[in-house]
């Protein structure tokens, strides 16, 4: 494997939509959500290391988490589990990373992935993430992966992408090929129905996943470029990163970070943004109802993981529970039944945005431990 290549694994969310099973103290990432046996944290990893040797795998979560990745990745060494102090969204974390792998391998190419994406066909993310590596080598560039949309969804960001870029930039080294690197206009906030649909009628709009590509080198010039005050804010610790010195300089500075998302800060205020059309299927695995999509379903269209069920007149349903419960269903359609310990939900599907402000109701009249 290339010792150039490195991989940010991001593991901090707390996934609030997904609760009863994804609670603060124990997020979605470090569930078996799909029933696979594997936790979406542990198929990430898996995932990656198809390509990128494990030892430069690094995952950025809250310190609160530590214990749990190094559970669920034994191999893990502790250096490679970068910890945030608060949480300060995703540029700050991801400058931090970025400048601990720039000390290390200067000549470094990374890649960004959240770490609760459900990708099935690894040969063609590897292709994907393969083809930006290949790119951001030649070129000073900012990759990320766009989804081919198959529906106007409301839910997503998405990303406008030149339709004549082999033509526009003569500052890039490698010619871009069809269906690989194209130049990316703008990003476009998560849009109305009508807007979604003519994004799609438009052709050259993909939805954003959130995965980035870059050299270590063009990462932190973009950050050193659009957000000179972060940029500083971290060059302060680069003589104590990779030593003893690094979690006391972490825990002084870090919350004084602004809190900002990597799109936001560097992606939409650069000109050498790029995107390549992703060649795998793609689930963000944001609500009950993404997981609900993904999963197989029988005759009554019911998604079931981990029970064992008996139903009537009952279709529609996602149905979660542990330990090979039996759950016996009549008459109900198109709700979400989760069993998670001392919590049992029961919930139309159609309302599942509601999820997080029920989970606050409840904190408020049962107690913050049931969150």
């Amino acid at each position: 494997m290339n010792k150039n290549y490195y991989a940010i694994l991001m593991a901090g969310g707390v996934g609030s939509r997904f609760w009863p099973v994804s609670t603060k103290d124990f997020p979605k990432q470090f569930h078996d959500m799909l029933g696979t046996g594997s936790t979406l944290l542990q198929k990430t990893f898996q995932r990656l290391s198809l390509l990128i040797p494990k030892e430069n795998i690094f995952i950025l979560t809250h310190e609160h988490y530590n214990d749990l990745v190094l559970e669920q990745l034994p191999k893990l060494r502790q250096h490679q589990v970068v910890l945030e102090p608060a949480m300060r969204n995703t540029a700050p974390c991801i400058l931090y990373a970025s400048l601990k792998i720039q000390k290390e391998n200067p000549e470094a190419l990374m890649v960004v992935s959240p770490s609760d994406h459900w990708i099935e066909d690894e040969e063609a993310f590897t292709k994907n993430v393969q083809q930006a590596f290949d790119f951001c080598q030649a070129n000073d560039a900012l990759v990320t992966l766009g989804i081919r949309p198959t529906f106007p969804n409301t839910g997503y960001g998405y990303i406008e992408y030149d339709l004549d870029s082999e033509s526009q930039n003569e500052a890039i080294a490698e010619p871009i090929e069809v269906h690989a690197a194209k130049a990316v206009n703008q990003f476009r906030e998560k849009p109305d129905y009508k807007t979604a649909k003519q994004f799609i009628a438009a052709g050259n709009f993909l939805w954003n996943a959130g995965i980035f590509m870059w050299s270590v080198t063009s990462v932190v010039k973009a950050f050193q470029n659009n957000q000179p005050e972060l940029f500083k804010l971290f060059e302060k610790g680069i003589s104590s990163y990779n030593t003893k010195d690094e979690v006391n300089f972490i825990k002084e500075h870090y919350t004084k970070a602004q809190n900002i998302s990597v799109d936001y800060a560097i992606m939409e205020k650069s000109t050498n943004v790029y995107v390549i059309a992703a060649e795998f299927d793609w689930n963000d695995l944001g609500t009950w109802g993404s997981l609900y999509d993904k999963l197989d379903k029988g005759k009554a269209r019911n998604a079931v993981v981990n029970a064992r069920t008996l139903v009537n007149n009952a279709s529609g349903n996602m149905i979660w529970t542990k330990n090979d419960k039996i759950v016996v269903l009549d008459g109900l359609e198109d709700y979400i039944i989760v069993d998670k310990d001392e919590v049992l939900l029961i919930f139309p599907k159609a309302k599942e945005q509601d999820i997080k402000t029920t989970l606050q109701n409840v904190k408020d009249q049962f107690g913050e431990q049931y969150g």
